[in-house]
């Protein structure tokens, strides 16, 4: 099935995408705040438009891939004038579960088949269509959204039984809060290694082949110590705000996100000394200065 998709938002995600969706033959309308990030894509066959309305003129899916829910809200009221009533919004930021309902409703009040669905995974798995898509949405509506998700994705991880919004986006704060915690763990273990004069190659040798050793690790741990922290797999500053989502959301249920606070503190002190736009690892450097 060949559809109609308009992707607002063309930064790292958004424009892998938007990439994607083109190889699988699909039409693709695009529009980013800054249009020089969007306008690669026009030599890969997508339409580049002036504003958000005309990207989504006649789409059969809107995709939405910004910085954040204020963000989303935004661009999807700008883009009002040109949604068509019955399509399907696969709405993939990474947004506090406030918003979610916001979002939904404004999907309600317009007319839209409203899909929940982050993401996971970063740059490498974006580009290679390799990510795992979470998904909440009508079970009628799905196979609308299916294409879409085939061709951005390895794996669709369908959440809530009734399928209502914000199960996705609960699912996504709770895999981002292990992510985040894991790339903190290597880059203090790091920063520590050095401030002891301990060799690196000594630790990862002790840890070698038992059950403290993982892949992550590795690929964090070396992109820190051969400095190629750019461009980012996931911005630090992107981090950060994933990290006070999370931090929110537990708060609002009753839990403690100790780790999660001190690390948006970790991600915030690496933006100020200049690394807000390299590789969440790039916390490293927080452990080093005031």
């Amino acid at each position: 099935m060949t559809l109609t998709v308009g992707v607002l938002g063309t930064g790292i995600m958004g424009a892998a995408m938007a990439r994607n969706l083109l190889k699988a033959g699909h039409v693709v309308q695009v529009w980013n705040r800054s249009r020089e990030k969007a306008a690669p894509l026009e030599i890969d066959g997508a339409d580049v438009a002036a504003m958000p309305a005309d990207a989504v003129d006649g789409a059969d899916v809107v995709l939405t891939m910004l910085y954040d829910g204020d963000a989303v809200s935004e661009v999807m009221r700008q883009a009002a004038p040109g949604l068509q009533a019955g399509a399907a919004w696969v709405q993939s930021t990474t947004v506090s579960l406030e918003s979610v309902g916001e979002l939904a409703r404004f999907a309600e009040h317009q007319g839209l088949v409203f899909f929940d669905a982050p993401v996971l995974g970063t740059r490498q798995p974006a580009e290679a269509g390799q990510l795992t898509v979470l998904a909440a949405g009508p079970v009628d509506q799905r196979s609308v959204v299916e294409p879409v998700f085939e061709a951005v994705g390895a794996r669709t991880v369908w959440t809530g039984a009734d399928g209502a919004a914000g199960s996705s986006t609960r699912l996504k704060l709770v895999a981002n809060s292990w992510v985040l915690a894991a790339t903190h763990g290597v880059a203090e273990s790091l920063a520590l290694a050095k401030g002891l004069g301990v060799d690196p190659e000594d630790f990862f040798g002790l840890i070698s082949g038992g059950p403290l050793d993982m892949g992550y690790l590795r690929a964090k741990g070396d992109a820190i110590l051969a400095d190629r922290l750019s461009p980012a797999s996931f911005a630090v500053v992107t981090a950060e705000k994933d990290a006070r989502l999370i931090v929110d959301a537990g708060q609002a249920h009753g839990v403690r996100m100790d780790v999660a606070a001190a690390g948006a503190e970790r991600f915030r002190r690496a933006a100020e000394q200049g690394h807000g736009d390299e590789d969440m690892a790039a916390s490293y450097y927080a452990s080093f200065g005031s």
